[in-house]
């Protein structure tokens, strides 16, 4: 393999991760921030604890909450630990990823307005079935 453009390929991938640095600081820090700040009484008031009802307000906030799949896990883990259910993290999660409500105008402009609605709706009730196998195939296996 050519070493300047191995050397090339290496300084192009430091510099994406230094770039992203501050991001994932920065969702560090939030997260930390709201786990600290909102008491586990308010998140189990909002997620019932029924499956079914987590996965759908997993999936609305998330959708609302538009994010980056690198943030989604650090974000993940600050929620299961503040004590919010699997199903609800999962399908936040699926959602935050894959259902773009804040970028839907943009992308509607782009890619179509009936496209961008049916990939978004898609989105989302794929990420509630999701949530919802992965807490049982979960469960199957404990």
């Amino acid at each position: 393999m050519n070493r300047s453009r191995l050397r090339e390929a290496f300084d192009k991938t430091n510099r994406m991760f230094v770039s992203a640095l501050p991001i994932l600081l920065g969702m560090l820090l939030l997260v930390g921030m709201v786990v600290s700040i909102l008491p586990k009484r308010f998140s189990h008031a909002l997620f019932s604890g029924q499956p079914f009802w987590d996965a759908l307000e997993g999936a609305l906030f998330g959708s609302i909450a538009t994010g980056q799949p690198v943030t989604s896990y650090i974000l993940g883990k600050g929620l299961l630990e503040a004590g919010i259910g699997l199903t609800a993290v999962t399908a936040l999660i699926l959602s935050w990823v894959t259902v773009g409500t804040v970028q839907l105008p943009a992308e509607s402009l782009f890619l179509g307005k009936r496209f961008a609605l049916w990939r978004n709706a898609i989105s989302f009730v794929l990420a509630v079935a999701v949530s919802l196998l992965v807490t049982e195939t979960m469960a199957l296996l404990q």
